[in-house]
């Protein structure tokens, strides 16, 4: 299967206030734009078959700073979670809500005042990069690449799927702001390939072809290296 990027958005004006921006259309800031044009920087080296992107504004703004040429398609299924009438509340003040510990410990039971519930976010978010990701695959081959640019919870989800661990545990994971999450889904299992880079060379993410060989040989594309293989030099 494809190997998918998910990029989480530059910071944004809402990040560096300690705000909950959810699904209003806050931009990025200085620095978020400057995050946008150094992940681009990494990304070149990589050949995408596609790019996807939530419909809010910090994300197709990384995309344009990160990567000009591409046209990305936007995917409603990759925005924030609808967190309701907690959007554009100062964090310290939401720390306080009763609902806050249930985000924090027990977050598949969180439902936001007139909002979504954690656990709707992470099963349409994880459907959509399962069905693009089996598109792309079918279209391209499984050697593609392609590139998704949503949110940090919603990345957080679509990582906790991958690693077969319930939703209750994604608050242990961390997504930067511009960091790129590598995934690669197999028939049998995904492997979570890289996990909030904010600095590597993401030109050892793009799968080496296979070797040509004289027989059929049995697949083993979902098969663990056992010992922990030779990595992507390998």
């Amino acid at each position: 299967m494809a190997t998918l990027l998910l990029l989480r958005h530059g910071r944004t004006t809402a990040n560096a206030d300690g705000g909950l921006a959810g699904r209003q259309p806050v931009e990025l800031d200085e620095t978020g734009r400057a995050q946008a044009v150094a992940v681009g920087g990494r990304l070149r080296p990589v050949p995408l078959a596609a790019v996807v992107t939530s419909p809010l504004i910090r994300c197709r703004q990384t995309l344009e700073l990160a990567l000009p040429q591409a046209e990305p398609v936007v995917e409603d299924g990759l925005i924030e979670c609808g967190y309701g009438a907690w959007e554009g509340q100062p964090l310290k003040k939401l720390a306080r809500e009763p609902l806050w510990p249930v985000v924090q410990q027990h977050p598949s039971a969180a439902v936001f005042p007139d909002g979504e519930s954690m656990a709707q976010m992470s099963a349409r978010a994880v459907a959509a990069v399962r069905a693009w990701d089996a598109r792309i695959t079918a279209a391209h081959g499984s050697e593609a690449v392609w590139l998704a640019c949503s949110h940090g919870d919603v990345i957080k989800a679509i990582v906790a799927d991958a690693l077969g661990v319930h939703l209750d545990l994604f608050q242990r994971l961390v997504a930067d702001p511009a960091s790129v999450t590598a995934i690669r889904y197999t028939p049998l299992r995904p492997f979570l390939v890289r996990l909030n880079d904010t600095g590597g060379d993401l030109a050892g993410l793009v799968p080496p072809r296979p070797k040509r060989r004289r027989r059929a040989a049995r697949p083993v594309d979902s098969d663990a290296a056992v010992g922990g293989g030779a990595g992507s030099a390998g």
